[in-house]
């Protein structure tokens, strides 16, 4: 069993986390506002493909974040369920030893399934964040230079 330390470090590390993810996904809704906003009252144009593109992963790292925090839920659920099932208190499992051993080993595979997901997923979130504002950046500077004199 883990010493009351150790469940506040958890603690702790989860709700850093998800402040990250959910910052991140802040981040990204306010990127994509501002950049439909700096189209307002303009004509289509071949100049905004790299504003298009930064929307798109933008919209990419919302979609990957919403996967990571989901999956970050079902790792939890995942644990839930584990902590019931070993302490014999689980309803489908009862305190069988064989089926409380084959529910363990299923859902600890389908924890550390989900855990690899959202680590993968917040990755993307991440990286597709950055590459979304590089091309950001990318379009702010062609548009400066075709008003070059």
């Amino acid at each position: 069993m883990a010493s009351e330390q150790q469940m506040e470090v958890y603690r702790q590390m989860r709700t850093s986390q998800d402040k990250y993810s959910y910052f991140l996904l802040a981040a990204v809704g306010a990127a994509i506002g501002f950049a439909l906003n700096q189209t307002n009252g303009k004509q289509l144009s071949l100049s905004q493909i790299p504003l298009g593109l930064s929307v798109l992963l933008w919209g990419l790292s919302f979609y990957f974040g919403c996967k990571h925090l989901a999956y970050v839920s079902s790792t939890l659920f995942g644990n839930s369920e584990l902590l019931l099932v070993q302490s014999g208190q689980h309803p489908k499992a009862g305190n069988h030893p064989q089926v409380m051993q084959a529910a363990s080993e299923g859902i600890r595979d389908a924890i550390e399934s989900n855990s690899d997901k959202a680590s993968c997923f917040a990755r993307w979130q991440f990286r597709l964040f950055v590459l979304g504002g590089v091309s950001y950046i990318g379009w702010h500077v062609w548009e400066m230079w075709l008003r070059v004199p």
